[in-house]
């Protein structure tokens, strides 16, 4: 994983100011759309969130059965201590051979997760995923991008994003495609506080 955590990027390994941070940038709307539009949960879907920090996103879904991984113990504990038994949180890197003990799942989240990796190491997780997902069931990623034509201030945050691997949506599509025949991406350009977003969703025939 190659990330910055060192001067202020240390501050957002806190759950409170990660989530404060979250807030400012417009997450609650970001995050309602992303669930609505791309993810399209289904009461009793089996979700799994790799990655899945303070567990955030859970507040956007229905009554689905979720179970989110992360090696953060402070972001876990914040996670566990807003949704209880809603969710199943486990603070330790998921891997392949756990993932082979496990039901299969309906939706796959990485959020956030892929521009953290390098392209090696994001396609390893990206078939290991696949493999964890039921016939029809979706992986949804969604991640910093870079753009032709988008917002400079966006391009400066994006940028300065803690991950040291951000794309442009091919880049982010080229690490899919060998692994899903169904693979498809958009570019989210957001105003307020001018951002740019990857979604990717690919479906597992």
């Amino acid at each position: 994983m190659t990330q910055i955590t060192t001067g202020v990027r240390t501050l957002l390994s806190h759950p409170f100011v990660y989530n404060l941070f979250q807030t400012v940038m417009g997450a609650h709307k970001g995050r309602t759309e992303f669930a609505t539009r791309f993810v399209e949960p289904r009461a009793g879907d089996r979700v799994l969130d790799i990655g899945c920090g303070t567990g955030d996103l859970l507040a956007y879904l229905p009554d689905v059965q979720y179970t989110g991984y992360d090696i953060s113990e402070q972001y876990i504990e914040a996670a566990r201590k807003r949704f209880g038994t809603r969710g199943t949180f486990h603070c330790r890197l998921l891997t392949s051979t756990e993932l082979e003990t496990l039901p299969l799942f309906d939706i796959a989240l990485a959020v956030g997760l892929l521009h953290h990796i390098e392209d090696d190491e994001a396609r390893d997780l990206i078939r290991m995923t696949k493999r964890a997902l039921k016939p029809g069931g979706r992986l949804i990623t969604i991640d910093p991008c870079l753009a032709d034509g988008q917002n400079p201030i966006a391009r400066w945050l994006v940028k300065a994003d803690r991950g040291q691997n951000v794309r442009e949506r091919d880049g982010y599509l080229s690490l899919a495609t060998d692994c899903f025949s169904r693979t498809r991406a958009a570019v989210a350009h957001r105003s307020w506080i001018p951002y740019t977003h990857c979604i990717m969703v690919c479906t597992n025939d």
